[in-house]
């Protein structure tokens, strides 16, 4: 049983009537056709990816095709024996990486130990400082490394020897001051 249908001009959604027109076409958006979806791609197929531009590249593969069958006492060009550079480079010697850093200078190192002995000894304070000073001397002439230790062992060592002088005159001050008040009467018995 169909109810009848809505008065008037307006759609009453609980109207059970057949629809007026059709179902839209799944395939059809807008009017046009959908475009269909790539499928999946093979990743071992040839240029299915674009080339890396970032991957090393072989600087002999001329080489070594050209190598294959070469003629006797013929070499062809940017051929090179395996061990060396081929022409127009420059050789690479093994085991020369890196450049090292320059050579501590002695004295610094000994002013920088002297100069934290210092802590303890408080003599060795103001030889840690000057053996600093002759140290940055040498840095500036040689080019030697070590100027932070030399830098750092004056610094240590002039600190602790303005201590160590304070703790002395503090100790002369003392000293003076039992002297002077302290009776110089004899006590007789």
């Amino acid at each position: 049983m169909t109810n009848p249908p809505p008065p008037g001009n307006w759609s009453d959604p609980t109207w059970s009537a057949q629809p007026s027109s059709p179902a839209p076409d799944p395939t059809l958006v807008a009017g046009q056709p959908v475009p269909a979806q790539p499928g999946p791609v093979d990743p071992y197929a040839p240029g299915a990816y674009a080339p890396d531009p970032y991957a090393p590249v072989d600087p002999y593969a001329g080489a070594k095709q050209s190598a294959a069958q070469p003629m006797p006492g013929y070499a062809p060009p940017g051929y090179a024996p395996p061990g060396y550079a081929p022409p127009g480079y420059p050789p690479q010697y093994p085991g020369y990486g890196y450049p090292q850093p320059p050579k501590t200078n002695g004295m610094a190192i000994a002013a920088f130990v002297l100069a934290l002995i210092g802590f303890t000894s408080c003599i060795t304070a103001p030889i840690g400082a000057i053996l600093g000073h002759v140290a940055q001397k040498q840095i500036r002439l040689s080019g030697e490394g070590g100027a932070g230790m030399a830098k750092a062992a004056i610094i240590v060592g002039w600190i602790l020897t303005g201590f160590l002088v304070l703790v002395i005159a503090i100790y002369a001050a003392a000293i003076i001051y039992a002297i002077a008040t302290s009776d110089n009467s004899s006590s007789s018995y």
